[in-house]
């Protein structure tokens, strides 16, 4: 009776969810994933590998950072959310003055906001000097 029970459960959750995902439309790809695809598709096999690696490292050595109690720092992280939702108080909260780097974050904002999230956290993160 049980797997009775089972197969059934079973041809439920396979069927229900592609007549469910067969009568709904497609969402419409966003400029942002199709140029990550073809930016992930054009790289080797062995690039792709080394990224991934990277990334498995950076999370590991975040981990045992956190076990060691030297974790990001509470500020970092709250620049890295207000970034979010306005990039150009972030740059300002981070460098404590209203310079180029917050004009510029400024201008892409208003632009389009992605790229104005995106130079934030680079600013944030020290990649942009």
């Amino acid at each position: 009776m049980k797997r009775f029970y089972f197969l059934i459960l079973f041809c439920l959750l396979t069927i229900v969810p592609n007549l469910v995902s067969a009568t709904l439309p497609a969402p419409a790809p966003t400029p942002w994933t199709e140029a990550f695809r073809t930016h992930w598709k054009s790289r080797t096999p062995a690039e792709r590998k080394e990224l991934k690696q990277s990334i498995k490292t950076e999370i590991r050595n975040f981990q045992k950072a956190k076990k060691q109690g030297r974790a990001a720092d509470t500020n970092t992280l709250l620049l890295v959310l207000i970034s979010l939702i306005l990039p150009p108080l972030a740059v300002y909260l981070h460098q404590g003055e209203i310079n180029s780097k917050f004009w510029i974050s400024l201008l892409l904002t208003l632009l389009i906001w992605v790229p104005g999230v995106i130079y934030a956290l680079l600013v944030i993160f020290g990649v942009v000097n």
